[in-house]
C-alpha cells in the first residue's frame, strides 16, 4: 500500500473501503489508524457539521498544504497551517504532518519561518505582495532564504510547536514510524532561537514583531500609533489584490496599506536584517504563543529522550517577563508595547497619571529574570546566532529600550490566558475583563471581538478592528478550561460551533450577530470546528498540573507532569 494511503476500520472490526489520507471519513464512521490510535469519531448528531468542515479542508487542499481561501489567500500561510494541522489531525494525521512539513521545508537559514510560502502555479497578480515583491531568494540570501521556493520575508505567530505536538499525539505510532518529531524538533528549536535572539529588540526578553502582518491581527488599532511614524509608499507603486475579493469598507485603508508596503519594502531592501526598521512592537499574544510553544517543545524533547526541564524553565521566565513588561493591573489586561515609542525613561502611554497603562511603565525592563534568561539563551546558541544577536543588540541599544504601552484594548491582551504559569490573580482578572464591557464575552457579544467594543476605532465588520475570529476564540476557550473556567469555556465552545455552522465557516464574523464577513469556507475555521467537535470530553478531564504551577523547574529523575492542556492533547486580511 502506498504510504499516503490509510485504512478506515470500524470498531465492529469490519474493514471499510480504502481511501486516501486526504479523504474525510463519512459522518458517524470512526477511523482507527494502523497504530490503534483513535482519529475520527464524530457523534452522529453532529456528523453533518463534521462532514461539511472536512469538505472545506478537502476543497482547499493543494496536495502538499492547505490554502486559507482559494480566492483571497491562494498560497500557504504560516499560522494558518498550524491551526489547520490541529484540525486535520482528526481526519488524517499523515496529512496534518505533511502540512507542517511543507511549511517548515521553506524555513530560512537564520531560523525564521516565513509567513507565506508561495505556490509557483498561482499567477503573480492573484495576490499582492507577490513573490516578485519579496524577492526572497535574492534579498534574503544573507539571512539564508531558500533558493528552491519563494517566500515572504516576515513571520507570523509561533503556533507551530503546539501544532506539531498535538499532531504527534493524534497517532504516535505513525509519527514515530515517520520520525516526524525528530525531523521537526531541530527546525522548531531554530525558529524559537531566532525569535528569542534576533527579535528581542526591546531588551526585556520578549520577541518583537517588525511589521503588523507578523502579529497576524494585521489591521488592529494597536498598530495605529507606531505606524503613524512610517511614511506610506506612493499609492501608484502597488496594486491591492485584496479589494478584488472584499469590500473596501471592510479592509484596511489605502493609507494604512501604503505604510504596510513601505515597512515591507524597507525590510526587504535591508536584506531582512532585524532591528533597523521604524516599527517594533512587543505583542502579548505573539509572546504567549511563543511561551506555550516552549512548553510544547519541552514535551517533544522528552518524547525524543532528552530533558525538557530547561525549556519549561525558560517558558516560566518568559511568562514573568510578559507580566513585567506588558501587564497593566489597573486595566486588567495585557497591552502591546511600542518598543521605539515614548521617551527613554518610560511614561504613560495615555499621557499622564499613575493608573492604566502606566502600571507596567514603572517596572524596569532589565530585570534579573530577563538577564539570566538571555544569558542562558546565549550560552546554548550557535556561534553564528551569538554574533547576529550581538549585532542586533548594538542596533537596539541605540534606541529606547523601554518604549511605551499602547493604550488600545485588543483580544491579544486576553490570550496569555493560555499560559499555565500565569499567576492566579492575573488569570482571574483576565476572565473578568473578557466578560466585561470591553469584550462582552458571555454577554452582549456572541464571540470575543478582536478589539474593544467601546473603543474609538471599533467597527464590527472592518478587518481586525472589531470582528470576532475563530482562532483567537479557540485559544480563549482553551485558556478558560486551563484555568478551571469550564462553564464559561463550554459556553464559548457552543457559540463557536453554532457560529461556524451558521456562517458557512466564515473567515470572521460580526461579534454581536455572528454575521459572516470576509471569505467563506475558511480553512482554519473549518479545522478548529473539527477540533472543538472532537475534543470536548477529553478536555474536561484533568490530566496535568493545576493551572497555576510554581515557577520551580522540574529536576531530572522526577516524573514529568504536563504543563498545559496542549501537552496532554486536551483542549486546553490582509496578510501581506
Amino acid at each position: 500500500m502506498d504510504s499516503t494511503t490509510q485504512l478506515t476500520i470500524r470498531r465492529t472490526g469490519i474493514t471499510a473501503p480504502v481511501r486516501t489520507s486526504g479523504s474525510p471519513a463519512p459522518p458517524g464512521s470512526p477511523e482507527i489508524t494502523h497504530s490503534g490510535a483513535h482519529v475520527y469519531d464524530p457523534d452522529r448528531s453532529t456528523g453533518s457539521l463534521h462532514l461539511r468542515a472536512a469538505r472545506v479542508l478537502e476543497g482547499n487542499w493543494t496536495g502538499t498544504s492547505t490554502v486559507p481561501s482559494p480566492g483571497l489567500y491562494p498560497h500557504q500561510w504560516s499560522w494558518d497551517s498550524a491551526f489547520i494541522a490541529i484540525g486535520l489531525r482528526h481526519l488524517s494525521p499523515l496529512r496534518a504532518q505533511t502540512e507542517l512539513e511543507t511549511l517548515l521545508g521553506a524555513q530560512w537559514g537564520d531560523g525564521r519561518i516565513p509567513h507565506i510560502v508561495f505556490n509557483p502555479s498561482v499567477p503573480l497578480d492573484a495576490y499582492f505582495p507577490s513573490p516578485d515583491f519579496w524577492r526572497s531568494s535574492t534579498a534574503g540570501r544573507a539571512a539564508g532564504a531558500p533558493r528552491t521556493v519563494q517566500t515572504s520575508g516576515i513571520v507570523q505567530p509561533p503556533v507551530h510547536a503546539l501544532a506539531a505536538w498535538l499532531v504527534h499525539q493524534a497517532d504516535p505510532g505513525l509519527s514515530r514510524s515517520r520520525s516526524f518529531l525528530s525531523r521537526m524538533y531541530p527546525r522548531l528549536a531554530a525558529w524559537h532561537r531566532y525569535l528569542l535572539h534576533r527579535r528581542d529588540l526591546g531588551g526585556g526578553g520578549l520577541a518583537s514583531v517588525v511589521h503588523p502582518w507578523e502579529q497576524g491581527m494585521d489591521n488592529s488599532p494597536c498598530w495605529d500609533a507606531p505606524l503613524s511614524r512610517v511614511t506610506p509608499a506612493a499609492p501608484r507603486s502597488f496594486r491591492r489584490a485584496d479589494l478584488d475579493h472584499g469590500s473596501a469598507e471592510d479592509r484596511p485603508t489605502d493609507l494604512d496599506y501604503g505604510r504596510y508596503v513601505r515597512l515591507a519594502t524597507d525590510y526587504r531592501d535591508g536584506g531582512y536584517a532585524d532591528g533597523a526598521g521604524e516599527f517594533a512592537v512587543e505583542d502579548p499574544a505573539f509572546n504567549a504563543l511563543l511561551i506555550a510553544s516552549e512548553h510544547a517543545l519541552a514535551a517533544i524533547a522528552q518524547e525524543l529522550g532528552a530533558a525538557g526541564t530547561a525549556r519549561h524553565a525558560r517558558a516560566e521566565r518568559l511568562t514573568a517577563a510578559l507580566v513585567e513588561r506588558l501587564w497593566d493591573p489597573a486595566e486588567g489586561m495585557f497591552f502591546c508595547r511600542d518598543v521605539y515609542g515614548g521617551d527613554a525613561g518610560g511614561g504613560d502611554a495615555r499621557g499622564g497619571g499613575e493608573s492604566g497603562a502606566l502600571g507596567s511603565e514603572r517596572r524596569s525592563s532589565g530585570s534579573s529574570a530577563h538577564s539570566s534568561d538571555r544569558r542562558s539563551a546565549e550560552s546554548g546558541a550557535h556561534p553564528s546566532e551569538r554574533r547576529s544577536r550581538q549585532s542586533g543588540d548594538l542596533v537596539s541599544e541605540q534606541r529606547s529600550r523601554t518604549g511605551a504601552l499602547i493604550p488600545e484594548r485588543s483580544v491579544a491582551g486576553l490570550l496569555p490566558l493560555i499560559l499555565p504559569a500565569l499567576p492566579r490573580d492575573i488569570a482571574a482578572t483576565l476572565v473578568r475583563t473578557a466578560g466585561g464591557p470591553h469584550f462582552g464575552l458571555g454577554g452582549v457579544a456572541r464571540l470575543a471581538p478582536s478589539y474593544d467594543l467601546t473603543g474609538h476605532a471599533f467597527d464590527p465588520h472592518r478587518y481586525w478592528r472589531g470582528p470576532a475570529w475563530f482562532n483567537t476564540n479557540w485559544l480563549l476557550e482553551r485558556g478558560l478550561r486551563l484555568h478551571g473556567e469550564h462553564g464559561r469555556a463550554e459556553e464559548l465552545r457552543a457559540a463557536l460551533l453554532e457560529t461556524a455552522d451558521s456562517s458557512g465557516f466564515a473567515e470572521y464574523v460580526d461579534p454581536y450577530t455572528g454575521e459572516a464577513c470576509g471569505a467563506l469556507g475558511f480553512s482554519w475555521t473549518a479545522a478548529l470546528t473539527l477540533d472543538l467537535l472532537h475534543e470536548p470530553a477529553r478536555a474536561d478531564q484533568t490530566h496535568g498540573t493545576p493551572p497555576h504551577t510554581s515557577h520551580t523547574p522540574h529536576t531530572s529523575g522526577t516524573p514529568h507532569t504536563p504543563h498545559s492542556s496542549f501537552e496532554t492533547g486536551a483542549k486546553g486580511g490582509d496578510r501581506g
